[in-house]
């Protein structure tokens, strides 16, 4: 694999996470919001990852000599979560219905914190791999001196 091919791979995976993040940010802060302009509660997103082939003029010559694909992670769709709203009990709240329920939105924050955490870690796992590569080209030049 070239040193362009691991960087690509890197940075796509970094575009990947920070849309993931960006999705999570974006479900703790409507946690609690009960209307949206479509209507109803908040619903949870979430981000589809998918491994698409990373296809340059090395890659498609090493991918024929050696019979395997490089692969480049991509964000595919972003999808909302079906799960029912979490229904809460508060008949003063302007959104409650006769019996007094809320439809609250659909996100744990406690999951979502915990896949914060594990988005970060990817993330800074591909920043590393980057300063790697990085590093590797470097030093390769400075063979040359």
């Amino acid at each position: 694999m070239d040193f362009f091919s691991s960087m690509n791979i890197s940075s796509s995976a970094l575009t990947a996470e920070r849309t993931r993040m960006n999705l999570i940010s974006s479900n703790l802060a409507n946690a609690g919001s009960t209307r949206t302009s479509e209507g109803g509660p908040y619903k949870r997103k979430d981000a589809v990852f998918s491994a698409t082939p990373l296809e340059s003029g090395f890659n498609r010559a090493l991918n024929s000599a050696v019979g395997q694909q490089t692969r480049q992670v991509e964000v595919t769709e972003i999808v909302e979560d079906q799960n029912p709203p979490r229904m809460q009990y508060d008949p003063g709240h302007p959104d409650a219905n006769a019996q007094g329920y809320v439809a609250m939105p659909n996100v744990n924050v406690v999951e979502e914190m915990a896949d914060m955490i594990s988005a970060s870690r990817s993330y800074e796992a591909n920043v590393t791999a980057v300063q790697a590569a990085k590093s590797m080209a470097l030093k390769t030049l400075e063979i040359g001196k």
